[in-house]
């Protein structure tokens, strides 16, 4: 009984750990180095129970920004840094 609950007990881990890192594709709208933010037209954000739309977010490394232009076809991954959603992750799709 021991066992299989631990193995339950790193399945689960291992689906939340997942989902939390779930990447989503997006595209670039708007870049706005000086306050560290980029606009997105994006797919569902499911660890975030957030439905597709295009809207801005901060940037946990601006110096990302750096690399991308509008119109880029991206996967990144979001989550909930400060309170504010933030990219925490962003590569060209491809």
């Amino acid at each position: 009984m021991r066992k299989w609950i631990a193995a339950a007990t790193v399945s689960l881990v291992a689906t939340i750990a997942l989902a939390q890192s779930a990447r989503v594709s997006g595209e670039v709208t708007k870049i706005d180095e000086a306050q560290a933010k980029i606009t997105l037209k994006h797919g569902p954000i499911k660890n975030l129970d957030m439905d597709g739309m295009t809207m801005a977010f901060a940037v946990a490394d601006p110096a990302a920004l750096k690399k991308l232009k509008v119109g880029d076809k991206v996967t990144f991954e979001a989550d909930r840094v400060n309170g504010r959603i933030t990219v925490t992750k962003i590569d060209k799709a491809k």
